[in-house]
């Protein structure tokens, strides 16, 4: 199923499954409260997904993240148990009848390798290039200078094959701030989860119409809907809940898409306020 918001049809592909520790998903929130929602493994660790987003429209075909990709160590894929089998990037995309060859936009919203590791691929002679060849990757500047020189918390997130390579091309494309990415596509950027995160928002023609939130890691998961739940990965706790905050007052209730990036099982969703925290009001198949 597809929805179509403005100029765009816009669906969803899963470009892997992986598993995160559930305590550092959810930051000072208590096991008994988040393993209800989204249980734990043996090794503490929870189903997440990286759920991109495929635009088609005003003559472009862009995607929104990318996944981890296919880059990474036989150790890494173990600690993270990234998964391929069912889902990948380029088999899904082809099941929609795109190559990589066809897409014109990335929008990164952040350099963490979980979002733009698939941007990259190894080629068959070792070395790294960019996975959509004609495409333009859009990417915060200050996201791309703390990827380029991390912070102790984050180097192991960063990493430069996913980023120094698309560059390198001549297909990096730094934006600044709150801007138009796109024709009807635009950024909402903030600073708790990492410097410069962009979250995507695809408007309506008009007021009359709804539109599509992506937030990303501002809320990854249907269970970061409540403002209190942030993860142990975020910088700044306290910031990012004020962009949660300001974040939910853009998304009209019951009438505009939101589409949780990791939620394992989520496509997209309206949302309403609840009794404490906003809450799910119906479910989209996306």
């Amino acid at each position: 199923m597809s929805l179509r918001i403005g100029a765009y049809e816009i669906t969803t592909v899963i470009a892997n499954r992986f598993r995160l520790d559930g305590g550092a998903m959810f930051g000072n929130v208590p096991k008994v409260l988040w393993n209800r929602e989204q249980p734990a493994d043996e090794s503490n660790r929870i189903q997440l997904a990286a759920r991109c987003l495929l635009l088609r429209g005003e003559g472009r075909i862009a995607l929104v993240d990318t996944g981890c990709g296919t880059k990474l160590s036989e150790k890494e894929r173990e600690i993270f148990v990234v998964d391929h089998t069912e889902d990948s990037l380029l088999t899904n995309l082809a099941a929609h009848g795109v190559q990589p060859e066809d897409v014109t936009d990335v929008i990164i919203t952040h350099l963490h390798f979980d979002h733009a590791g698939g941007g990259t691929t190894r080629q068959s002679d070792g070395t790294v290039g960019p996975t959509f060849p004609n495409a333009t990757y859009h990417v915060q500047r200050s996201n791309l200078a703390t990827a380029r020189e991390p912070n102790p918390r984050e180097r192991a997130s960063y990493l430069a094959d996913d980023f120094e390579p698309v560059a390198e091309a001549g297909n990096l494309l730094m934006v600044k701030g709150n801007v138009q990415l796109l024709p009807g596509v635009y950024a909402f950027v903030s600073h708790g989860h990492t410097t410069a995160m962009q979250s995507v928002e695809v408007r309506g023609k008009d007021a009359n119409e709804p539109s599509l939130f992506y937030p990303a890691d501002l809320m990854p998961t249907d269970s970061h809907l409540k403002v209190p739940y942030t993860m142990g990965y975020d910088l700044h706790a306290a910031w990012i809940l004020e962009e949660k905050q300001r974040f939910l007052e853009k998304i009209r209730p019951e009438k505009d898409f939101v589409v949780f990036e990791h939620a394992p099982k989520v496509g997209a969703v309206t949302i309403r306020e609840g009794r404490k925290y906003h809450e799910i009001a119906e479910h989209v198949d996306l």
